[in-house]
C-alpha cells in the first residue's frame, strides 16, 4: 500500500506527453480517429511498460509485450465478430490460461501476459469501425512511436567525458600511495603489518591531482548501462561500509539487485552476438571487473568484522569513472591482512588495468533454453498462475457477456472494461490480491469521478486531446503506486473512448471495476486442485538448485572462475526472485499466505549458504584449503536446511 520514493523521470514524463496525444491529434486531423484511439492505447500500454533501464532492454520490455498485444487484438477481434457468447467466453478463457502461464517466465513475460489478455478483451468488447489489418498496424504503430521515442530521444544527463587518452584523466599511473599492490599470494611469508582499524582522524593523504579537464560530449547510447554498472561499484563500496554491522544482509541484497540491474542492461537485444562499439565493450569488461570485487566484499561481510573505510574509497573511485566515462585514476589499496582483504587489492588492481584496456569478457550468465522455459510454464509455478488468470478472466468474460446480452449497458455496447479490470488485479506477480482490489477500485472510482467533472467542462475533441496527453506524462509517475496509476489510466482511457464516439460512462466503469473487484477476491480465493504456493515453491527450488550447483563447483576447486562467476549469479538471482515472490505471498490473506509458511525460513538459509559458499571460494583461492569455521558453517547449514526445507517442498538437494 506504500508509494515508491525516488526522483522524477522526466525523460519518460516527456516521452508520455509526445506519445498517446500527439498520435491522437494526428489521426483526428486526418479523420481517423477510431485509429487514432487504437494507437494511443497502444502508447498507454508501452508507456506503462516503460521502465528505467538501458534502451536495449526497452526494446524486449516494451517491444515484445506489444507485440503480444497485436496477437490479442486480431485474436479478440475475429472471435469478437465470428463466436457466440459461449465459444467467445471458451476461447478468452483459454487465452487466460496462456497468459497466465507464460507470466511465470519473469516480468517481460509478465507484461506480455497481461497486454495479451487486454488487448483480447478490447479487440472482442470494443468493436472498432475499421477492419482489423487497419486496427493492428495502427496498435503496433502506436507502440513502436513511444519505443522510437525511448531509443532516440536523450535522456537529462548524458554528457560523458571522453576516455581517450589525454582527453580523459589520462592513462592510469600506479601511485605508491594509491596504487593496489600486486598479489602476494605466492610469498610464504605473513603479511607483516597490522590489522588496520577505523581511524576517527581526518585522512592525511592527498587526493589524486586531477588530469586535463575532460572534453564534454554528447553520447546518451548507454546512459543507461553507464548507470547500472556504476550502481554495481556503489554498491559494493555500501557492502564493505556495512561489513561488520547489522546492515550487511541489507547491502549484500542491495549488491544482488544492482548486479541484476546491470547484467539485463548490458545482455539486451542486439543484431550482433558481440558487442560492436567500443563504448559498449568497454562497460562490458567494466562489469566483469566488478564481479571479485562483489565477491570479496561478500567474504568482508561474510567474516562478520569490519574494514578500514579506505577499502571502500576504490570502488567508489571506480564508479565515479564509469560515470564520468573516463579512466580509474589512482586507488587506494587496502591492507593484505587476510584473504578476503588481499582478494579486495588484487580485484582492485584488475578492475584498474580493464579501467585503462578493457576488452568485452562473457557476461556471465545463461539464456534459458527453449525446454527449460517450457518446464516453467508447465510446473507448479506456472499451473498455479495460468489457473488463476484463467479461472478470473473467463469468469469476467462470461460476467460481461450476461451483461452485455442483457442490455444493462444502456446507450454504450463496449463490456471490455470488466475482464480488462480482471487481467490487472489477478496477476499473482504484479502484488498482493487485496491491496490491488483496494488500490483498482479506489483509483477507478476517483478516476471516473475526475474525468466526469473534466468531460463536462471541456471543449470537444480538442480539450479531451490535452486531457490524453498530460494523463500520458503522468503515467510515469502514477506508476509508484498503483492507485495514482489506476487513476491517471481510467481518465486517459475514458477521454480516449469519449473521442472514439462512446458517451460519458464514468457511473458503469465504476460499477464494472466494483464488479471485476469482487469477482477477483471470490475466484482468486476458491480452492483449487492441486498445491497452493506452488510459486513460491517453485522460486525455492530454482534457489536451491542454483546453490547446489555453486557449491559442488566450489568445493570441487575448479580454475574456471568465469564459470564460477556465472554459477554465483545464477544462485543469488534466483534467490532474490524467490525472496520477492514470499514478499508478494506472504502479504495476502492467510487463506493464500498460509501455502508458502515456512519458506522465507528455507530462503534465509539458502542466502548463507550461497554467502558461506563465496567466503570459501575467496579463502582456497588464497590458501588451498577450508578452515573449521568454513566446514563447520557449512555442515550446520547444510543440517538445518535438511530441517526447514521439507516443509514447504517436497526435494532436498542441499540435504
Amino acid at each position: 500500500m506504500r508509494a515508491q520514493r525516488g526522483p522524477v523521470p522526466w525523460a519518460a514524463v516527456t516521452r508520455g506527453a509526445l506519445a498517446a496525444g500527439p498520435l491522437l491529434l494526428a489521426a483526428l486531423l486526418a479523420g481517423r480517429a477510431s485509429l487514432g484511439v487504437v494507437a494511443a492505447i497502444a502508447a498507454m500500454l508501452a508507456g506503462i511498460n516503460d521502465r528505467p533501464g538501458s534502451r536495449r532492454t526497452s526494446v524486449r520490455r516494451i517491444g515484445v509485450p506489444a507485440l503480444a498485444g497485436a496477437v490479442g487484438l486480431l485474436v479478440g477481434s475475429y472471435a469478437g465478430a465470428h463466436l457466440g457468447a459461449f465459444a467467445l467466453t471458451l476461447v478468452l478463457t483459454g487465452l487466460g490460461l496462456v497468459g497466465g502461464g507464460i507470466s511465470a517466465i519473469g516480468p517481460v513475460a509478465s507484461g506480455t501476459g497481461t497486454q495479451l489478455l487486454v488487448t483480447s478483451a478490447v479487440g472482442a468488447g470494443m468493436p472498432l469501425p475499421d477492419p482489423v489489418w487497419q486496427t493492428v498496424p495502427a496498435f503496433l504503430a502506436g507502440a513502436g512511436w513511444l519505443l522510437a521515442l525511448r531509443l532516440l530521444l536523450p535522456t537529462p544527463v548524458s554528457r560523458t567525458g571522453d576516455p581517450r587518452p589525454g582527453r580523459g584523466r589520462g592513462p592510469y599511473r600506479p601511485d605508491s600511495r594509491f596504487a593496489p599492490r600486486p598479489d602476494k599470494r605466492s610469498d610464504p611469508r605473513p603479511d607483516p603489518r597490522p590489522d588496520p582499524r577505523p581511524d576517527p582522524r581526518p585522512d592525511p593523504r592527498p587526493e589524486p591531482r586531477p588530469g586535463p579537464r575532460p572534453d564534454v560530449r554528447l553520447d546518451f547510447r548507454f546512459d543507461g548501462e553507464r548507470a547500472a554498472v556504476a550502481e554495481v561499484y556503489e554498491a559494493v563500496a555500501a557492502l564493505l561500509d556495512a561489513a561488520g554491522t547489522e546492515h550487511a544482509g541489507a547491502r549484500r541484497a542491495a549488491l544482488t539487485a544492482a548486479l541484476d540491474h546491470a547484467q539485463d542492461a548490458l545482455a539486451g537485444p542486439r543484431l550482433r552476438r558481440h558487442p560492436s562499439s567500443a563504448a559498449e565493450r568497454r562497460l562490458h569488461a567494466q562489469y566483469a571487473a566488478a564481479l571479485p570485487l562483489g565477491e570479496a566484499a561478500t567474504a568482508l561481510a561474510w567474516a562478520e568484522r569490519t574494514v578500514p573505510k579506505r577499502a571502500a574509497e576504490g570502488p567508489r573511485r571506480l564508479a565515479a569513472a564509469v560515470r564520468g566515462n573516463s579512466l580509474a585514476g589512482p586507488l587506494p589499496a587496502p591492507a593484505r591482512t587476510d584473504p578476503a582483504l588481499r582478494a579486495l587489492d588484487a580485484a582492485l588492481l584488475h578492475a584498474a588495468e580493464v579501467f585503462d584496456r578493457g576488452r568485452a569478457p562473457d557476461l556471465h550468465t545463461r539464456r534459458r533454453s527453449v525446454a527449460a522455459l517450457v518446464r516453467t510454464v508447465l510446473g507448479a509455478g506456472g499451473r498455479e498462475y495460468a489457473l488463476r488468470a484463467g479461472l478470473c478472466f473467463g469468469a469476467a468474460v462470461a460476467t460481461a457477456q450476461a451483461l452485455h446480452h442483457g442490455h444493462w449497458y444502456g446507450a454504450h455496447q463496449h463490456w471490455y472494461w470488466l475482464p480488462a479490470t480482471a487481467v490487472f488485479l489477478v496477476k499473482p506477480d504484479l502484488g498482493p490480491l487485496v491491496s490491488r482490489v483496494l488500490c483498482r477500485a479506489a483509483g477507478t472510482v476517483f478516476g471516473a469521478l475526475l474525468f466526469a467533472g473534466f468531460a463536462a467542462v471541456l471543449p470537444r475533441p480538442e480539450g479531451l486531446v490535452v486531457l490524453v496527453a498530460v494523463c500520458g506524462a503522468l503515467v510515469p509517475v502514477a506508476a509508484r503506486h498503483f492507485a495514482a496509476q489506476t487513476t491517471v489510466v481510467t481518465v486517459l482511457v475514458l477521454a480516449l473512448v469519449m473521442v472514439g464516439g462512446e458517451p460519458q460512462a464514468s457511473a458503469g466503469r465504476i460499477g464494472e471495476t466494483l464488479l471485476a473487484c469482487a469477482i477477483v477476491l471470490i475466484v482468486g480465493h476458491l480452492p483449487v486442485p492441486g498445491q497452493r504456493g506452488g510459486g513460491v515453491r517453485a522460486g525455492i527450488d530454482a534457489a536451491d538448485a542454483a546453490a547446489h550447483a555453486y557449491l559442488v563447483h566450489v568445493l570441487g576447486e575448479s580454475d574456471d572462475r568465469a564459470a564460477r562467476w556465472t554459477l554465483r549469479r545464477e544462485a543469488y538471482r534466483t534467490l532474490a526472485e524467490a525472496r520477492a515472490a514470499i514478499a508478494r505471498a506472504a502479504a495476502e490473506l492467510p487463506a493464500l499466505a498460509r501455502h508458502s509458511a515456512g519458506a522465507d525460513e528455507v530462503a534465509a538459509v539458502l542466502e548463507r549458504l550461497v554467502d558461506t559458499t563465496t567466503a570459501c571460494a575467496v579463502h582456497l583461492d588464497d590458501t588451498g584449503r577450508l578452515t573449521p569455521r568454513h566446514t563447520e558453517r557449512l555442515a550446520a547449514l547444510r543440517d538445518e536446511l535438511a530441517t526447514r526445507r521439507g516443509r514447504v517442498g517436497r526435494s532436498r538437494t542441499l540435504a
